[in-house]
């Protein structure tokens, strides 16, 4: 991949004779490293590519690119940071939830504020908060990270399945309680009659290694108003009504698998793996922290590299079979605030080349740099620039519009914002823990809940 990526970039640039027509000559000779997380579509990657061109004709700064897969980044940077041989930028989506604020309360990470402070103006407020972290060793709040892109919770449905099984989305119950029976009382069995398939469902996320299941549980949790911890970051774990409503949300999460209305592979599903449950129809609807699910019919539509029927079936999957959905109504009937995760990039203090690093991160954040590349992940991510949100892209199609009404409902962000012991227990998956210790090893809901509230405490008091 390494190779592979570095060859496209700098043959492109040097076939098009842009280096040496443009780039200024005192720069010419200089070089920095990035490393990115592989994107899901092609279009994201070749977005990023274009960028880097662009910079480099711009500049004469050299880029060497390296992409590798999510799960592969931190395990890298890990590697590189003992080393003392990292990148001189970097970006993974699974930073911000898993290590960024270990690294900036560590002092491991470079302070962008000389990058953020004079282009603020151009971002939602929250996707700044989410950049400001606290550095133990410099004993200060400061941007030691770049905003890039967010993502939040979406339910995706079969809308063919729904009606085959003898229901309309109109159907669908609005309340807590009778979303979750509806799917699996009614739905689950009306498939399975009319299809004679084991198919469920609901596909519920649970495995230790997968984001998606810590990141739908804490809409359970949202659902039931759980706050672990304050707007200080310190722990409310000990207040009665948290853990009772704690065990509400980790028994309606694992009731659905106890009923058998998800498949029992879920318990082990990496990211990756509802969307493949749900691509090949063996379940009716599953909730997701992106539209991925949805846009990859899109991209199939596109691709001419599919027959025609092919894409004619992407087109109607995108178009007419799947539906873009919230949540029901939360128990106590509000409607639920959903969390939004700002994906963050960053500078080590270990970097060779932080004055060219803050360059490359200045000149990708401009809007005719950033709007393509967010738009090219075909709606999986939404912008955090304010005026790339109101790009008609997102007003395009029913998927994209439901994307840009749930954010501008206004969202919330996780807790490791606000204390970063929680990329610990984020790493650790101490979620999707507590849910296999009921479903798989029977433990009681409650004392799952207490060992739960005891690893949270253990962590992050």
């Amino acid at each position: 991949m390494k190779s592979k990526v570095i060859g496209a970039v700098s043959l492109a640039v040097a076939a098009a004779g842009l280096f040496a027509a443009t780039a200024p000559a005192f720069a010419q000779q200089k070089t920095i490293t990035v490393w990115w997380g592989k994107g899901f579509y092609r279009s994201e990657d070749d977005a990023l590519i274009e960028t880097i061109k662009k910079f480099e004709a711009k500049t004469g700064i050299k880029v060497e690119l390296s992409q590798y897969a999510i799960q592969d980044m931190i395990p890298k940077t890990v590697a590189a940071l003992d080393a003392g041989t990292v990148p001189d930028v970097a970006y993974s989506d699974s930073y911000d939830v898993q290590a960024q604020g270990k690294w900036a309360y560590e002092g491991k990470l470079e302070d962008l504020s000389d990058v953020m402070e004079p282009i603020k103006g151009r971002f939602v407020q929250n996707t700044l908060d989410a950049s400001i972290l606290y550095n133990d060793v410099a004993k200060k709040k400061a941007y030691y990270g770049f905003p890039l892109k967010q993502q939040s919770m979406h339910v995706q449905i079969w809308n063919d399945m729904l009606e085959k099984a003898g229901f309309k989305l109109a159907d669908i119950p609005t309340d807590w309680a009778g979303y979750w029976t509806f799917w699996c009382d009614k739905v689950q069995p009306g498939i399975r009659k009319a299809t004679g398939q084991r198919i469920y469902a609901v596909g519920q996320p649970m495995g230790v290694e997968s984001t998606d299941a810590f990141q739908s549980f804490y809409t359970f949790m949202d659902a039931y108003h759980v706050k672990l911890v304050d707007d200080d970051g310190k722990l409310t774990v000990d207040d009665p009504k948290v853990r009772e409503n704690l065990i509400s949300a980790l028994k309606d999460y694992t009731d659905t698998y106890i009923k058998g209305c998800t498949p029992p592979s879920s318990t082990t599903w990496k990211d990756p793996d509802n969307n493949v449950a749900f691509h090949n129809k063996t379940i009716v609807m599953t909730h997701n922290f992106t539209i991925s699910i949805a846009a990859k019919w899109f991209e199939d539509s596109q691709n001419q590299a599919l027959t025609q029927e092919q894409r004619d079936a992407g087109k109607k999957a995108y178009e007419q079979d799947i539906v873009t959905a919230s949540f029901p109504k939360a128990p106590d009937g509000s409607t639920i605030r959903y969390r939004s995760d700002v994906k963050t990039g960053l500078v080590f203090t270990a970097a060779k080349n932080k004055a060219e690093a803050k360059q490359f991160i200045s000149f990708l954040l401009q809007e005719e740099n950033v709007r393509p590349y967010i738009e090219g992940a075909l709606g999986r991510w939404f912008p955090v620039t304010k005026e790339s949100q109101e790009s008609p892209f997102w007003q395009a199609d029913k998927h994209r519009k439901a994307v840009y009404a749930q954010f501008k409902g206004g969202t919330a962000a996780f807790d490791f914002t606000k204390n970063w012991k929680f990329t610990i227990l984020n790493n650790e998956n101490v979620w999707a823990k507590a849910m296999n210790r009921v479903v798989s090893e029977k433990v009681p809901v409650d004392k799952a809940v207490d060992e739960l509230i005891a690893r949270i405490k253990q962590v992050a008091g």
